[in-house]
């Protein structure tokens, strides 16, 4: 079978190694004569799985001890309410940072808790731009900043963060975790769906700072941090078959030489397609300012509309899923993240000089 070049923007493509193991035990999972999904989640093997999950996490990420790590439901979407509700006290407001569709959404969320005010933002210009980390203000009796560190729509992403704030910072990781080295001191939150390179949809993990997390009885049970972390996930039954796939993933990522050496293949994959437009003498245009051009998703316009739906055709026939850009900016994106081997980036490089050439 021939595994096609998929580019999806999520869920998207998974390391090959992570399907092929879960094949080997899909009808029988460390002898128990059940498949994952049929495990209970109170079991002891289900909950070997949960904790090697967090535990390859926290490795990796280098996770501090103060921190708490919660496999949730609801994608990142539901987090977008759950931060404010746990968050936001009477009389604070949440500054947000607005860099693409997903922060608004994330600010439209906030808004129906509590007060909000926009900290920085380029829409202005259509999100083509990051602001400048520096730049961000926000006064010391603000409830948090949020942030939304790679923007998928509009391929763009923070090359560097608001460091020395006096407020608590808020992550939206959710398209880019994972792909490169972080700072986690740098945040008090941060929240990720799985389905872009964690794993497969169906699991959202959140890293919480442990003093952010308070036990409030007006808050909806299953919308406290602390229901959850008090209860390591398993307050509810969990999405065990995507925990235990994310299970994988990690391993798969610990055994690439961890975040370094998976930074190194995105920068090589990245630099890749970027070439191609860069050298193209228009033929194709990057949408995002280069300062502040995504790693993980590379957007681009070609001359024209009719030029475009041709070029998405010809990629179809070629092999290439997910080459479409967003409904909502159209053009074309290819989502390069940690699973897109680099050998399948060079083939959509390849295929785009082709395709310039006998344009």
């Amino acid at each position: 079978m021939k595994r096609a070049y998929n580019f999806n923007a999520g869920p998207a493509a998974l390391p090959e190694w992570v399907l092929q193991e879960a094949q080997k035990s899909w009808m029988d999972f460390n002898n128990t004569g059940m498949s994952v999904m049929e495990l209970s989640h109170r079991s002891k093997d289900y909950e070997g799985v949960h904790n090697e999950a967090k535990a390859l996490l926290a490795s990796l990420l280098s996770i501090p001890e103060d921190y708490e790590i919660l496999f949730l439901q609801g994608g990142a979407s539901l987090q977008f309410t759950m931060v404010p509700m746990n968050l936001l006290d009477n009389g604070q407001t949440g500054y947000y940072a607005l860099t693409g569709v997903w922060a608004e959404k994330a600010l439209k969320e906030a808004a129906k808790i509590g007060k909000t005010e926009i900290a920085a933002s380029s829409k202005e210009d259509n999100y083509t731009y990051i602001p400048e980390a520096g730049d961000i203000q926000v006064p010391e009796n603000a409830a948090y900043l949020h942030i939304t560190s790679n923007n998928t729509i509009y391929g763009t992403q923070w090359q560097t963060f608001p460091t020395g704030l006096k407020v608590p910072v808020v992550a939206d990781m959710s398209s880019d975790i994972l792909s490169t080295p972080i700072d986690v001191k740098n945040f008090d939150i941060i929240y990720a769906g799985a389905q872009k390179n964690l794993g497969p949809s169906g699991v959202t993990v959140v890293i919480i700072k442990k003093d952010l997390i308070k036990k409030n009885p007006a808050l909806p049970t299953m919308l406290s941090y602390e229901t959850h972390a008090s209860s390591n996930s398993l307050f509810n039954t969990p999405p065990t078959l995507a925990i235990y796939l994310l299970s994988l993933v990690l391993k798969w990522a610990e055994n690439q030489g961890g975040l370094e050496a998976i930074a190194t293949i995105n920068n090589k994959k990245a630099e890749t397609l970027y070439n191609v437009i860069d050298n193209s003498n228009g033929f194709y245009n990057g949408h995002a300012a280069k300062n502040s051009r995504s790693k993980m998703n590379v957007t681009f316009t070609l001359q024209s509309d009719e030029l475009t739906k041709r070029f998405l055709e010809e990629a179809k026939q070629a092999g290439f899923v997910g080459l479409n850009g967003h409904r909502s900016i159209g053009g074309c994106r290819a989502s390069i993240y940690n699973a897109v081997p680099l050998e399948h980036v060079e083939a959509l490089a390849e295929f785009m000089k082709t395709f310039q050439q006998n344009a």
